[in-house]
């Protein structure tokens, strides 16, 4: 199957984020293990400093509002746990594409209840980690893929998730004002 347009590519095994400072080439799964951890608490103290009205107001230019951000980080938990056992498990699995925007809209992110998403992103992120220390040393350069032309490893996925939260955090600060 070839990369379909409505589908952004996969960043690439050593990128490095100019927005959020993270190179996935010297980022340690010490240090997923870290920022992973983080995300939840981050999240929450940013519930508690900011009223609803704030989380609901849409981003510039059409970009998602703090809460569609905190939904998506939150279910990128949930599929890159399963992501991670499906590469510790099969061999070279093709990962299905998250399709984000397909998500915030048939499951009404905009309108989430905060409370419940960030206790259900805290679950997310504790399963994840979960799951990462399962994954034996000699595993890491295991290959995924979600495309043909997008192969990667199970230290790309580990780094890919800590950089979603990293960056996504980054986001709804943005959002918010914060």
């Amino acid at each position: 199957m070839l990369h379909p347009d409505s589908v952004p590519p996969l960043a690439a095994e050593d990128h490095v984020c100019a927005d959020c400072v993270m190179d996935f080439g010297r980022t340690t799964v010490g240090d997923v293990r870290e920022i992973v951890a983080a995300v939840p608490g981050r999240a929450r103290d940013l519930t508690e400093a900011h009223d609803d009205e704030a989380w609901r107001a849409p981003g510039p230019d059409g970009a998602w509002s703090a809460a569609e951000y905190l939904c998506h980080v939150r279910d990128v938990y949930a599929v890159f746990t399963i992501r991670l056992h499906r590469a510790r498990t099969e061999d070279d699995p093709a990962l299905e594409p998250m399709l984000n925007d397909l998500r915030a809209r048939r499951f009404d992110y905009a309108h989430a209840a905060l409370g419940p998403a960030i206790d259900q992103l805290g679950a997310h992120v504790v399963g994840f980690l979960a799951e990462l220390d399962r994954v034996p040393e000699d595993a890491w350069a295991r290959p995924v893929h979600r495309y043909p032309e997008e192969g990667r490893t199970v230290l790309w996925l580990a780094r890919q998730a800590a950089h979603e939260g990293r960056h996504h955090l980054r986001d709804i600060a943005a959002a918010l004002g914060a």
